[in-house]
């Protein structure tokens, strides 16, 4: 039904833009996520992005406290298991999107946190619950040589023909009892530096070598305790943006963990792996959203305080056309991760190809929203006085972080032609 105004007004506009009406909860946890991120995060992440890599995991670094504050929030993973899908994922959204505006690296390390004990908790295994309960957690995917490749499902389209698949160099043999586990993860692997448990996903021998028929790797998903005898870590990585995210290698020296702690075995993997991805990809594209919003909203303030040209660069009309572009690109940003995420949570049947074309989507809009802000900054931007240049640096690992925009686009592509092969847009 048409909607009448007696009087031309403003339109309503919140913390997360053109917002429909938010109920009394979502109005409060917004609210108070928004205060953690402000508070909390931001200080904080500005304060480790000045210092080494080294000094960011040292006992006493304001890093600890992070988790420290986040624990009084009570945002537990069972708390939006209480409201209707559509309100949860719409404060999952907003949750995230309040995390990124506080500090990119700071908020993607207290999502991967929870990871091992999410799928402890998706697969039921209360022991396993209780081994992850409470512990800061990494997902170890990556290897050294086997980074993109932990995405080559479709070896036929995919893959070189009669070559072997790429099994990397994290490795386990599953035997009746026990997993033992050699090599190591890759440096990317986000909180390597500083967890205490990982969920693992690693190429496995089951006693009839490590490759399938068509050359695609076996593979085993295990949670991994890290403070296990053959455990070790190499120096937290040095980056350029997101500096407040420890990221590190982790070793493993005949590491032995029970066959008990596996969430997946041979048959299942690779459908545990692309409902991993699925689940974990849609929170890049809530935290980006939220370091593009960031970045709009410093340069509208930074816009109406600098002048140019006689005037402040608010009056400028170019100005205008650019923030207004801006703030589109930060409304389509919210509302691309927002149907992501519901599509990742409701679908019957997601697939991380899916999912991670909202990513793409997100993050390549972010990176263009950032850069804006940035040139309206002019000479300042370049600064360390001023913020926006800790946002340039932050957005630009997010186009390869959780898989590199162009691949991702390119698997989007298979999938086109898979769902293509199956009959989809035929009828």
């Amino acid at each position: 039904m048409l909607k009448l105004k007696s009087e031309l007004s403003l339109p309503a506009v919140g913390l997360t833009g053109f917002e429909t009406p938010l109920c009394e909860e979502e109005a409060a946890i917004q609210g108070v996520v928004h205060q953690f991120a402000r508070d909390v995060l931001r200080p904080i992440g500005r304060e480790l992005d000045k210092m080494t890599a080294a000094e960011v995991c040292a006992p006493g670094s304001p890093f600890w406290s992070v988790f420290e504050e986040a624990a009084k929030l009570g945002m537990t993973p069972d708390l939006l298991e209480q409201f209707e899908p559509a309100v949860a994922h719409r404060l999952e959204s907003m949750i995230g999107e309040e995390m990124g505006w506080g500090d990119a690296g700071l908020a993607v390390s207290l999502t991967v946190m929870n990871f091992p004990l999410e799928m402890a908790r998706a697969v039921g295994n209360q022991e396993l619950v209780e081994l992850c309960a409470g512990k800061i957690g990494c997902w170890m995917i990556t290897h050294p040589d086997k980074g993109t490749d932990v995405g080559a499902f479709d070896m036929q389209r995919e893959w070189p023909a009669g070559q072997p698949g790429n099994k990397g160099s994290m490795l386990a043999r599953v035997g009746a009892d026990e997993i033992v586990i050699n090599g190591q993860c890759s440096a990317w692997v986000s909180n390597g530096a500083v967890a205490q448990v990982a969920l693992g996903y690693l190429s496995a021998d089951y006693g009839n070598g490590f490759l399938d028929e068509n050359g695609r790797p076996h593979g085993v998903t295990v949670i991994i305790p890290l403070d296990l005898p053959g455990v070790s870590r190499g120096k937290p990585l040095e980056k350029i943006g997101q500096r407040a995210l420890p990221q590190g290698e982790i070793y493993f020296d005949n590491v032995k963990v029970p066959k008990r702690f596996a969430v997946a075995l041979q048959d299942e993997y690779y459908g545990n792996v692309a409902s991993a991805w699925s689940f974990a990809g849609t929170h890049m594209g809530q935290v980006f959203t939220g370091v593009a919003r960031a970045a709009f909203e410093m340069a509208l303030h930074y816009c109406h305080e600098r002048k140019q040209g006689g005037q402040l660069l608010i009056d400028h009309q170019l100005t205008r056309y650019r923030l207004g572009d801006m703030l589109r690109r930060v409304e389509l940003c919210r509302a691309v991760a927002r149907r992501s995420l519901a599509y990742a949570r409701q679908s019957p049947s997601g697939h991380p190809w899916a999912t991670a074309s909202g990513k793409v989507t997100v993050t390549e809009e972010a990176e263009k929203v950032v850069t804006e802000a940035f040139r309206l900054f002019g000479g300042n931007g370049t600064t360390l006085e001023y913020p926006i240049e800790k946002l340039v640096r932050d957005v630009r690992a997010a186009l390869i972080e959780d898989g590199e925009n162009t691949m991702l686009t390119t698997r989007l592509g298979y999938l086109c032609q898979q769902l293509y092969a199956e009959g989809w847009t035929q009828g």
